[in-house]
């Protein structure tokens, strides 16, 4: 079995990829770990588990074997960010695949960006990160989106990925800033668990504004001290992604923040999903980095605090609203 792309992940995200990709007649290889999504992406051309309003291609073929991806040169890879590395562990390569990173987090436990999982796990890989603004049923509904692709290596690498996964209407920006790519991304998770508290609470949308613009400020300062541009954080991968994120409740980080607003445990909300809010998992490690690099994150310890269950949403409020006033920076 072969394929041009192929896909690890048949979750809404994946599925949508794949469908972007299929949309002119290229062959995708969709991997998911469900049997039944396995046999209704083939039979009925549908997800029904993970993205039932999408209707796809017949040139995407799923399976539930990762070997059947050993010889695909280009290879997204959209499973959950905690499981990246033992999927990566099973996975077939060759030194000459592109490895293209769609998960947004950081590992719990060790603290690595997804792009440290996959060079530890996959070094002799080429490596490049996918992060945007993106909603999985408007990217398969064929809807206009903007996307960064951080390259590792650099313009070449970019060169033969963007002609391969480039469509009309899905636009790619070149960057190689693959830290600044994946900061925002993880960033902006833990960030729109908190806008989602502040819809949950019905503080209005002052407030909401006010917290996507103070989070960015802590996007910014995390991102700076790890290595990250500045450029890339204020563009589509990262000041794009929080807007989107933080806007929604078609974001599963925002509407698990809304649930926990409203009263709900952390607990509850997340063993009733079947997808995951990568946020709850990144946050703690977020915070645990920012404390350690000396980085004021009060907007993420909040979000900690709350999903610990440590204090309730409305206490966490009310420590950020207490703060020392201070003069406006950028940083």
């Amino acid at each position: 079995m072969s394929a041009a792309l192929g896909v690890v992940g048949a979750g809404a995200w994946g599925t949508a990829l794949a469908q972007m990709l299929a949309q002119d007649g290229t062959d995708v290889l969709l991997w998911a770990r469900e049997p039944e999504v396995v046999a209704a992406i083939n039979a009925e051309h549908r997800n029904p588990v993970f993205l039932p309003s999408a209707s796809l291609s017949r040139s995407i073929v799923a399976t539930g074997n990762l070997g059947d991806l050993a010889d695909t040169p280009t290879v997204l890879l959209v499973t959950p960010a905690q499981h990246l590395g033992r999927i990566l562990a099973e996975l077939p390569r060759t030194e000459e695949c592109d490895l293209v990173l769609c998960s947004k987090g950081i590992e719990a436990g060790s603290g690595r960006l997804m792009a440290q999982v996959a060079h530890d796990a996959a070094p002799d890989c080429r490596l490049a990160v996918l992060s945007g603004p993106t909603f999985a049923h408007e990217v398969a509904a064929g809807l206009p989106t903007a996307v960064t692709l951080a390259c590792a290596g650099g313009e070449e690498q970019w060169g033969r990925l963007s002609v391969a996964m480039a469509r009309p209407s899905f636009r790619l920006y070149y960057s190689d800033d693959v830290t600044g790519a994946e900061i925002g991304g993880a960033v902006k998770n833990v960030l729109a668990i908190a806008c989602g508290v502040v819809d949950g609470l019905q503080l209005g949308q002052n407030a909401r504004a006010a917290l996507i613009s103070r989070g960015f400020a802590e996007m910014l300062r995390f991102g700076l001290v790890l290595g990250a541009r500045a450029e890339t954080l204020s563009g589509l991968s990262g000041l794009g992604d929080l807007v989107l994120t933080c806007s929604s409740t078609a974001s599963r980080n925002y509407s698990l923040g809304k649930a926990l607003g409203e009263g709900a445990a952390t607990a509850d909300v997340l063993a009733n999903r079947s997808t995951v809010a990568e946020g709850a998992h990144t946050a703690p490690v977020l915070a645990g980095i920012a404390v350690d690099r000396g980085i004021d994150m009060p907007i993420v310890a909040g979000v900690c605090a709350l999903l610990k269950g440590e204090a309730p949403a409305r206490e966490v409020v009310a420590r950020l609203l207490a703060r020392p006033l201070r003069a406006e920076r950028g940083d």
